[in-house]
């Protein structure tokens, strides 16, 4: 089998995390953090391009890693177009629609950027993405919001809830396209899914605050008084989209978006913490419950996955109100550097093609 050598880079809000796979061996693991004043320059999240791929090269030197010896980059998928599960080339069309945040902007954005470019410098090296974040499964009928000029839209944690999903049916012994599990990703945002034979027919939109509240995000508010602060005059739309996404859930409650640290708060005894750390399980269960009824209650398991999955209070919370429904299994933390090189093996492997991204691959 020939030797693939595959670089992935997860670009986040403050930091870019790298990779260098030999196969399915991690070589290289590296967290590059990134100050407020380094990014203060850059207006926007696309001006931040040629620093952050600056920062990865820089690195990649100083690790002495032969650029020439990598077959496959594979960057994180940003918010593109809305696509359909699975591995895509980047290409000129992706890199545009990713530098113009044509779906909005996001830190993911940059993964195909840096890919691509990295990948430019050496020919025969592919730039690939995986499951991105705007992967569009839903059924017609989940798309339904309730006013035709308002339409759900899917855009959660795609790659963590799929690796997580085809991880436990390896576990269990079955294929993830014939299993019924709800998927829920607990981190700065919290997304539930309803995965049915592979597909996830169902999803809360955790980029603008849908669903859960979240120790980043406001979760679903009342729309009326959504309305109300709206027109109020008291505040710009950014602020109020601040208020949604970053600055709501355990921000706007706790003054801190560490849910260990409000952990250990209610641990010592902390009345207030405890209580808005048991109302987002609160919500986070009656979410899954939701996604239940999606599935007609046939479900073969409830898994859990991200960061405050290591919470074991917060985890027997969940488990209290929706073990009825199915077993529950925690998969704490994410591994999305690990999920992203899976994927571009596949590729080289020829276990599964890459898709060309084009609008016929628009959902």
């Amino acid at each position: 089998m020939k030797s693939s050598r595959i670089l992935v880079i997860n670009p986040g809000s403050t930091s870019t995390k790298i990779a260098l796979y030999d196969n399915s061996i991690c070589s290289l693991l590296k967290t590059l953090h990134h100050s407020v004043a380094e990014l203060a320059p850059y207006k926007t999240i696309s001006d931040q391009f040629e620093f952050r791929k600056g920062v990865v090269l820089s690195e990649l030197v100083h690790d002495r890693i032969n650029l020439n010896s990598i077959n496959i980059v594979i960057g994180r998928g940003g918010l593109t177009y809305p696509l359909k599960s699975g591995v895509y080339y980047i290409n000129e069309l992706m890199v545009e629609h990713c530098r113009k945040g044509v779906m909005g902007e996001h830190a993911s954005n940059l993964g195909s950027l840096i890919a691509y470019d990295i990948a430019k410098m050496h020919p025969g090296t592919i730039a690939l993405i995986a499951d991105p974040v705007v992967t569009d499964e839903m059924d017609d009928i989940a798309r339904v919001s309730g006013h035709p000029l308002f339409k759900r839209l899917s855009i959660f944690h795609a790659l963590n809830q799929k690796a997580v999903a085809r991880q436990h049916a390896s576990k269990i012994g079955k294929h993830y396209d014939e299993l019924d599990l709800i998927v829920v990703h607990l981190g700065g945002g919290i997304t539930v899914g309803a995965h049915h034979n592979g597909r996830v027919i169902d999803v809360n939109n955790g980029l603008d605050g849908e669903g859960p509240f979240s120790p980043e995000r406001s979760g679903t508010l009342p729309v009326g008084a959504i309305i109300e602060m709206c027109f109020s005059g008291k505040y710009t739309k950014d602020e109020i989209h601040s208020m949604v996404s970053g600055q709501g859930g355990l921000v706007a409650y706790m003054g801190t978006n560490d849910a260990h640290e409000l952990e250990i708060l209610a641990y010592k005894g902390d009345e207030k913490a405890a209580f808005y750390l048991e109302a987002m399980a609160y919500q986070v269960s009656k979410s899954i419950g939701e996604m239940a009824t999606v599935l007609k209650g046939k479900i073969d398991g409830i898994l859990i996955t991200g960061g405050i999955a290591y919470d074991r209070k917060l985890m027997a919370m969940i488990r209290e109100r929706v073990e009825f429904m199915a077993p529950v299994s925690i998969y704490p933390g994410q591994d999305e550097l690990k999920a992203l090189a899976m994927n571009a093996l596949m590729v080289a492997r020829g276990e599964i093609k890459a898709i060309v991204y084009d609008k016929t691959g628009f959902s």
